[in-house]
C-alpha cells in the first residue's frame, strides 16, 4: 500500500533549492534508508512530508490525501533539535505528547522506556545526548502512526545508545507502517533498510530496493554511499 507520495516536488528557500524534482513512493511494511550528508536536502524532504513546510512546486500525498491537518495525523516526525522546555521531566514530555496526538500509546511508551533504561522522574535537562535521543525516539515511536519519520536519530551518541535505538526503530516497525530514517552512518543502519534513497543537492540520485542496488552496483550500501558522495 502506498502511504506517501511526492510528485516532482521542490522546495526552495530564495535561490537555494533545498528539494528538486523529488518523485518518490513510500510503502508500508517496509524500513527507508533517506541518505545523504548534511545539506543533502534530508530535511527539507521529511519537513515537508510532515506538513511543516509546503513545496514550492509539485505535491505530496499521505494515504492519498493531500497535505492537511488530517494527513499529518498520520506522520510521526522526529526532528533531529531538542523538542523539550528546560522545566520539563520525562513524564511532562509524555503529558504534551498525551494532549496533542491521539494515538499516543501510554503502555508502548512505557515498555519503550524501560528498554531505553529511563523513567519518568528524569529531569530532562539531566539526560546525557545519548538518554536524550532515546527518549525522543522513545516518544515517537509512541505513537500508532503509518509513518516514522526519524531525523539523524544515531547522530552524536554512543553505541550502547545506538543499540537501543535501532532496537526501538526495528520494534516499532510492522506490516502496516512505514520507517524512513535519514542518516549519514550507513555502516550501522546497513542490514536494517529494505529500501534506500540516496539524495543529493536536493535530488534523488538512487532510489531502489537494498538488495537490488547491491546486486546492480556490486557494492555494499556503505560503499555506494562512500562512491556517490565521494
Amino acid at each position: 500500500m502506498e502511504l506517501v507520495k511526492t510528485n516532482e516536488l521542490f522546495k526552495s528557500f530564495g535561490a537555494v533549492k533545498a528539494v528538486n524534482d523529488v518523485s518518490i513512493n513510500i510503502e508500508n511494511g517496509k524500513i527507508y534508508g533517506l541518505l545523504g550528508p548534511n545539506g543533502s536536502g534530508k530535511t527539507t524532504l521529511m519537513r515537508l512530508i510532515a506538513g511543516l513546510f509546503y513545496p514550492s512546486k509539485g505535491s505530496i500525498q499521505v494515504l492519498s490525501e493531500n497535505i492537511s491537518v488530517n494527513s499529518k495525523a498520520h506522520v510521526a516526525y522526529m526532528p533531529t533539535e531538542a523538542f523539550f522546555y528546560d522545566y520539563m521531566k520525562i513524564k511532562d514530555a509524555e503529558k504534551f505528547f498525551i494532549d496533542f496526538f491521539e494515538d499516543f500509546d501510554v503502555e508502548k511508551f512505557s515498555d519503550l522506556l524501560a528498554k531505553m533504561q529511563l523513567n519518568r522522574k528524569m529531569k530532562i535537562t539531566s539526560l546525557s545526548s545519548g538518554m536524550n535521543a532515546k527518549l525522543r525516539v522513545a516518544l515517537t515511536m509512541a505513537r500508532k502512526a503509518d509513518v516514522y519519520l526519524l531525523d539523524e536519530p544515531l547522530n552524536g551518541i554512543d553505541l550502547i545508545a545506538r543499540d537501543a535505538i535501532m532496537a526501538a526503530i526495528i520494534g516499532g516497525a510492522s506490516e502496516d507502517n512505514a520507517v524512513v530514517i535519514s542518516s549519514h552512518l550507513i555502516d550501522i543502519m546497513e542490514n536494517v533498510l529494505d529500501d534506500v534513497i540516496f539524495i543529493k543537492e536536493g535530488k534523488v540520485v538512487i532510489n531502489e530496493n537494498a538488495e537490488d542496488a547491491r546486486a546492480n552496483y556490486n557494492k555494499s550500501i556503505a560503499e555506494l554511499y562512500k562512491e556517490v558522495y565521494a
